[in-house]
Order: C-alpha cells, then structure tokens, then sequence
C-alpha cells in the first residue's frame, strides 16, 4: 500500500488508463511508483488491431532503432493512418504518437530510478534524439526535470559499468503476484539449452540473445518477497543502449511479467473442466523470438520433450555462434539465414523434417517481417506449429493448443469425468472434439493460452 496520505473522495478523478491520466496533466506517485507495475491486456483492452499496435509500439516502433513512421504502422496493420489514429482515441484514450512518447518516458523514469545511465544516455535509451528534447518533453509530461526526479530516488539502487565495447546494467522488473516461478523454471529447466541457458541458483534464469546487431545475456533472479525480479543485462555493443527498451521489452515478455493473473484466473474458474485444479500463478514461459520458437515446434514433431531437447541442443550447438560476454562463453541461437545453409547431418531425424527446417530458415530469412501464418506456406509446417510459436514466440495469451496430443487427451478425460459426475456440460463426448474445443475456444477467450498450460500440468 502507498504509504502517501490518501486524497479525499471529492478530490478524486477516475482515468480508465494511465496515459489518459497523464494527458491530465497528473505523474504517477513518486513513493509507490505505480508506474513500475507492468501493463496488462485488461489495461490495454482486446481489440486486436489497436493490440497489435500497442505491441509494436511497445517494441519501439515509432521510437528507438527500429523506429517508423505513423504511415509505415499502420500499413503495417493493413488499414490506413486516419483510422489508427481513430483507433487509439477510441480504444486508448490518446493518438499513437502520445501512445509512443509517454511509453518513452516511462522507461526513461525507470531508468533514472534504477540506474545510473547519465542524462544523455537515459534519453538515448528511451529513444530521444536530443537532451534538449528529452528534458523538455519529461518536463511537459511530468512536471519535473529528469534530474530532479533522479534526486527524489534517494540512494543507489543499481549498477552500470563499462569494459571496452560491453555494458552491464542491473535493473529491477516488478511484476503482479501471484507468480508460480517454480513451475516456470521447471519448464526452462526440462528444454534447456546448454551454454544458450543456464540457471543461476535456486532462483535465477539466465540466456543469451541477439536483436539486431546487438547481443548479450540476461540473468533474472527472482525475488519473491518484492514481487519482482532482480535482471542483470550484460550486452555487447558500444551502441547498444539504443535499443536498451527493446531488450527490457523482449525480457519481461519472455518471463511473461505484464500478466494480470488475477484476471486471467477468474476467467479460468469458470471453466468445468480444471475450475478445481486451477495452478496458482501459471505463466507463459517464452521463447526470445518467433524463429526459435519455429525450430522448436519443428523438431518437437512427434517426438517427446527430451528427445526434441537434444535434437536442439545438438542445433545450436552445430550451428550457433560461440562468444564470450563478460568474461562468460555463451552460445547463441542460430539465426535464418546459418538454419537455411546448415546440413543438419548432426540431427537423428527424418529428411523431410530436414527439409522443413532448412526451408524454414530460408523463408524468414527473406521474409523477417512476414506474418506467423504465413509459414503454413512452407511443406512441413502445420497449424500445431504455427499455434505453438504464436503461443511462445510471440506471447499470443489466447492461443488453445487444441491439435495437441496431450491437451486433446486431458480435455476429453476430464469431459469424460464430469459426465460421470452427473454435471451439466454444453457438450458431451458424442459431440466431435472440434466442437468441444470451439466451445472452450469461446468462453476462455483471451486467455486460450493459459488454459493450454493449465491443462500440461493436469496431474
């Protein structure tokens, strides 16, 4: 709870977002820091154009190394730049370009809290081209120049240091409980990557990454009692801050820490059939990219999990990149284009699957920004792939994994038992899989991918 004096009621006005608030003229609270609290889909709402629009803006879009114009997102949308603009007022509250300069300042107020990255170098992070331009809009927006809010922070709370071309950062990233980080890891642990990933005690998850030019590693340990995870980033580049919220953004989705569970978790009670073996604080572990998530599915076709783990271990071992980061050998994930050339003469497994990964690399390698869906185009890959990388590779939280063994298996025993029960089902087992699970599709929805993970760890 903020330990500030609460306001008094008739001096209350209600924002249904935070950005609404701020185009008020109101900052978050300096002493509890609401701002450090992850988004949520309940936040940003479910409308999936204006969704895939905050995520790409979150990812730096219109601002950063990777930035557009508005122009160039919404054709990237397919629909024109008036009716995104349209969109966001409806949907959000603000115009995309807001949107993007108020998601700036939030992770410039972050790292000045967090760090001690130098004025010059926060505005670079946060993806402002000037420090005049920086202080003036963090002066607009918040009512405060950065330097007196790096004041405001009290003593150090992280450490920045420099070795030749390298960057070690330590930041904090909070998250909403609950969190069940023990049936994460377990789940990190089982398709590890030996020297892409390891553990760090008890606690910790810690991998190798590339985005872009820039590469590095990550070690996240999580601190229960904080609700939050403590995030080391070691990264090599002498430029790498320019794409510092990229990276920030690809880690707290690949440990799934935006989730509002207790959202998810009411929805998820009202399904029959797990409603009384519901798994408190299950995430979505993440893959860092689409890509991996692609080869994952791939070589996880009809094979168990260790069998599949070994298959990519044996992977990115024959075709990854070896380099030593602060003082440590790590193992990157093979891009595209060394998948497309590879032999994979090192994987046990059929030519055709062969096939399929070499023509996999190939395509993304040439088509980087295609959509997901457009790999069912590739002889090899199917729509259990294409499901599984979206669920992974790209955090879609309502993706039912229906074509999966395991969950097509668990759904319709636990059918089975509720019939037996006498309970009072919208379908029975005479009625087709595909119409139970377009059933569980509807009512679960947006939560479908939560619902998979939920029915993985059925005992």
């Amino acid at each position: 709870m903020c330990p500030a004096t609460p306001p008094k009621e008739k001096n209350v006005r209600y924002f249904s977002t935070a950005i609404e608030a701020a185009n008020a003229g109101l900052r978050p609270c300096l002493r509890c820091r609401p701002d450090s609290a992850p988004g949520s889909f309940a936040w940003k709402g479910t409308d999936t154009t204006v969704e895939r629009a905050l995520s790409l803006i979150d990812d730096g879009f219109l601002f950063g190394d990777n930035s557009g114009s508005l122009e160039s997102l919404a054709q990237k949308l397919g629909i024109t730049s008036r009716y995104l603009r349209k969109l966001f007022v409806d949907k959000v509250g603000t115009s995309p370009n807001k949107y993007a300069q108020f998601r700036q300042l939030m992770f410039a107020k972050q790292l000045l809290h967090q760090t001690d990255l130098s004025m010059t170098q926060v505005g670079l992070a946060a993806g402002f081209t000037s420090i005049r331009r920086f202080n003036e809009v963090f002066q607009q927006t918040l009512a405060l120049t950065p330097s007196a809010l790096r004041k405001s922070r009290g003593s150090r709370q992280s450490e920045l240091s420099h070795e030749g071309s390298e960057i070690r950062l330590s930041m904090q990233f909070s998250y909403r409980p609950p969190l069940n980080w023990q049936k994460q890891l377990d789940f990190y642990r089982l398709r590890m990557v030996e020297g892409m990933e390891w553990e760090a005690g008890l606690e910790g998850y810690c991998r190798s990454f590339q985005l872009g030019d820039v590469k590095g590693f990550f070690e996240a340990k999580h601190d229960e009692v904080k609700h939050r995870f403590n995030v080391i980033i070691h990264l090599v580049d002498p430029q790498a801050l320019r794409v510092l919220s990229e990276v920030v953004a690809q880690i707290k989705r690949v440990l799934d820490l935006d989730a509002d569970m207790f959202q998810i978790q009411t929805s998820l009670s009202s399904i029959g059939i797990i409603k009384n073996s519901i798994v408190d604080g299950l995430r979505l572990p993440g893959t860092w990219s689409a890509f991996e998530a692609g080869c994952r599915a791939i070589l996880g076709q009809q094979v168990s999990v260790v069998q599949a783990t070994k298959l990519l271990n044996r992977l990115v071992e024959e075709n990854g990149e070896r380099l030593t980061i602060s003082g440590r050998e790590v193992l990157l994930f093979p891009t595209p284009l060394a998948i497309a050339n590879a032999s994979l003469d090192e994987l046990k497994m059929p030519g055709a699957r062969k096939a399929a990964l070499n023509a996999f690399g190939a395509f993304v390698s040439q088509h980087p920004d295609a959509p997901v869906d457009e790999w069912l185009n590739i002889k090899g890959i199917g729509p259990w792939t294409v499901a599984y990388t979206k669920m992974r590779g790209l955090s879609n939280p309502n993706i039912l994994l229906c074509s999966d063994l395991i969950v097509k298996k668990r759904v319709l025993k636990r059918y089975e038992a509720l019939q037996d029960s006498g309970a009072d089902l919208t379908a029975n087992l005479d009625t087709s899989y595909k119409t139970i699970t377009q059933q569980l599709e509807q009512s679960i929805s947006p939560w479908g991918s939560y619902l998979t993970f939920q029915l993985w760890n059925l005992e």
